[in-house]
């Protein structure tokens, strides 16, 4: 499980997923095919006898359970208060009455659907008992936070038969944005995919044996006694856990460092399936030690895991490398791994979308520079991004001086705001950069065009005076809405603030966020409050975009950064005649082109929208003597900007040739023959086979160019 002192959010493992992600071994080449533990596929493998630190993990924690509920039944009984979400008040007993308790008195059919509680904004375990007078929400799996406790009590479920079946040492088991999974160290042992079935089979007998979560507070140095077999576990007590105690959880033989909470027992997991299996490395360091991780999914009901699977096959059929290779959009070579290939028709989307945010710049008082790919790293000293990025950039020596490419622009930027005195007449001076930038992620983190070492953004950066916050925000936040509106994304917003290790003062962060929260409120879309989730440099307003298949994306940002005008000595000239300080916006809406278009692919399954598709006419004529005139239409059309190919097959029929282009995705089909030729026509119909019969070549030269800028993405000619 995941673990963490008493006060930590479940965004923190969400990161860790993120940062080990990046550390998954490609195609698993380094497993060790020796088979650990239980062997191979067949049957569960599960060992016999099973390792003996689980009955002595056991034997300690009953004996600090019994003393844990002797210090409970000390505890002074009060009557308490409980409120409900709807302000109704609820007598309770502290130390005695539960959430579950509460739930039961209201309806045994909100008790049966409740994953778990929310005690005074905290989660909390249904059969805790209440402390004191509290508010209380009790949240379903429909909830986020209903979901990543249900999951992440499943990876409990998984740890446990990983613990049965293979010789190792359990690490990380978080839940994760759709899903769960455990990593385990195991030496002498490789998972494959004929382990699932032994692997679910184990994980169903827990649930049907309804084991209960228990938890229990426990000192450091209980915790180093009970984990001392496990290498991995006690570095997390001695160098990640601060306070005094933290708490394990007991899951039937599983007792794992872990904050919580969970659902009341293994019995609530109706149906769960083993996804996939990779390799990774401890923490995400590639110098570390090499783990085994298993991925898995689970639901509390039957019918949830059967439009799971829809939903997968769905996923599948519109995975973005399949259709980049398909209509020969981009491709990948181990020559220049991480770096996309843009083939002819992907060029054009990538074009498309770079001079969409460009007009959109000009509109928005954004002026576009060009800085240099690398710099002496002195600069990323200066920055502060040697010291904490280093590792993911790629550096080199010129002259006996160290040089490294770019991972991000803003360090560029502020030399170029820098370079000469500026006054307060200038700001806000807004400066779009799409540079190409390097990230040194290692090989088996790539994946298509979502993670690259190569790439670009739509970058940009704003210096502002304080007072000019909130309006360059609301222009930010104008200007999300107006390109996702767009590309038919939903999006959430989230105001994240001061993290525990910041940089600055406190009034100056107060004041910061209260400017973002008015930013927020005046552009009327409902947002969250994420409190420290901010980065170190300020406060930001994280948004998700939901895609055609509800998956969630982060492409924005929107970041406030008081650091950087301090490391690089920015100043400009108040109307007092003093030197003020300027605050920068760091922000990009689409996010990476690569990674937009990755997401955008599957969002439209490979069916572009007219003014974004890389075919969006292909003109055939019923026979070789309309050649011709096939092709000047090709010729005109395209100095008008429009995406048109011919298909002059002589050995194909007219109905293949239409058919073909249907499948290639091309919005439009233009049929021409002898009568569209005499009357400088085309017979117009639509990858749908929907027939929108013969225009003039000025009539659907005009609708066509309307289409495009209009930017629908329905294919409608008007």
């Amino acid at each position: 499980a995941v673990v963490s002192t008493q006060s930590g959010h479940y965004g923190r493992e969400m990161k860790i997923e993120k940062k080990q992600q990046a550390a998954n071994q490609k195609g698993n080449k380094k497993k060790d095919k020796k088979k650990g533990g239980g062997g191979g596929g067949g049957g569960t493998g599960e060992l016999s006898p099973w390792p003996s630190y689980i009955q002595d993990r056991i034997t300690l924690f009953d004996k600090l359970y019994a003393e844990y509920q002797e210090y409970l039944s000390t505890r002074e009984r009060k009557p308490i208060q409980i409120t409900l979400p709807d302000g109704k008040v609820i007598e309770g007993e502290s130390w005695t009455t539960t959430p579950f308790d509460v739930a039961s008195g209201i309806s045994a059919g909100l008790a049966q659907n409740s994953v778990i509680s929310k005690v005074n904004g905290v989660l909390w375990d249904l059969d805790r008992p209440l402390e004191g007078d509290c508010n209380i929400e009790l949240l379903n799996f429909d909830s986020r936070e209903g979901k990543e406790v249900f999951w992440h009590s499943t990876a409990h479920v998984l740890g446990e038969a990983m613990e049965r079946r293979y010789v190792g040492c359990l690490c990380y088991g978080p839940p994760i944005e759709s899903g769960f999974y455990y990593d385990m160290h195991m030496p002498e042992a490789a998972v494959c995919e004929a382990d699932y079935s032994g692997l679910e089979t184990i994980m169903k007998g827990i649930v049907k044996k309804k084991q209960p979560f228990q938890r229990l507070e426990m000192t450091k140095e209980d915790l180093l006694e009970m984990f001392k077999y496990n290498e991995f576990k006690t570095r997390i007590i001695k160098n990640k856990i601060d306070t005094p105690t933290t708490t394990v959880y007991r899951c039937g033989p599983l007792i794992d460092l872990c904050r919580g909470p969970h659902v009341r027992n293994t019995g609530k997991i109706k149906t769960l399936k083993v996804t996939k299996n990779s390799s990774t490395y401890w923490e995400g360091n590639a110098e570390a030690e090499s783990l085994q991780r298993i991925y898995g999914i689970s639901f509390p009901d039957n019918k949830l895991m059967k439009e799971w699977k829809i939903f997968q096959e769905e996923a599948a059929k519109r995975d973005h490398r399949k259709i980049g290779l398909q209509q020969e959009l981009f491709f990948f070579h181990e020559l220049s791994a991480g770096s996309c290939f843009w083939l002819p028709k992907g060029t054009i989307i990538f074009n498309t979308l770079q001079k969409w945010i460009q007009e959109e710049y000009l509109k928005r008082g954004f002026t576009e520079v060009i800085t240099p790919n690398m710099y002496n790293t002195k600069l990323w000293e200066t920055s502060g991004h040697w010291q904490h990025y280093a590792e993911n950039m790629f550096s080199f020596d010129v002259e006996k001086e160290k040089y490294a490419l770019k991972p991000m622009n803003c360090p560029g930027h502020c030399l170029m705001f820098g370079h000469r005195p500026r006054s307060w007449r200038e700001l806000p001076v807004r400066l779009a950069d799409f540079g190409v930038l390097h990230r040194n992620e290692l090989s088996g983190a790539l994946s298509g065009l979502t993670r690259v070492r190569r790439f670009q953004q739509d970058d940009a950066h704003i210096f502002c005076t304080p007072d000019q916050i909130v309006e360059e925000i609301r222009g930010c936040l104008d200007f999300l809405q107006a390109v996702y509106t767009v590309l038919g994304f939903t999006y959430e917003l989230k105001l994240s603030t001061r993290p525990e290790k910041y940089m600055g003062e406190i009034e100056v962060w107060e004041d910061a966020e209260s400017r973002l929260k008015q930013a927020l409120d005046e552009f009327g879309a409902p947002w969250e409050l994420n409190p420290g989730d901010g980065a170190f440099y300020g406060p930001k307003i994280d948004i998700t975009v939901h895609d055609a298949l509800r998956r969630s994306h982060q492409c924005a940002t929107i970041q406030l950064d008081f650091q950087l005008p301090i490391r690089f000595q920015l100043s400009y000239n108040a109307p007092d005649g003093t030197e003020k300080r300027p605050v920068i916006v760091h922000r990009a809406v689409l996010g990476s082109i690569e990674r937009l278009t990755g997401i955008l692919t599957e969002h439209f399954a490979g069916k572009w929208p007219f003014w974004l598709s890389p075919r969006q006419v292909m003109v055939v004529p019923v026979m070789p003597m309309f050649n011709d005139y096939a092709n000047e239409l090709q010729r005109k059309l395209h100095l008008q900007g429009i995406a048109i190919d011919t298909d002059l097959d002589d050995g194909s029929t007219l109905n293949k040739k239409v058919r073909n282009a249907q499948l290639a995705q091309y919005n439009f089909i233009f049929v021409v023959g002898e009568k569209e030729q005499t009357s400088g026509t085309v017979n117009v119909r639509t990858r749908d086979n929907v027939v929108h019969g013969e225009f003039t070549y000025e009539d659907i030269s005009e609708k066509l160019s309307r289409l495009r800028d209009s930017k629908s993405n329905l294919d409608t000619l008007e």
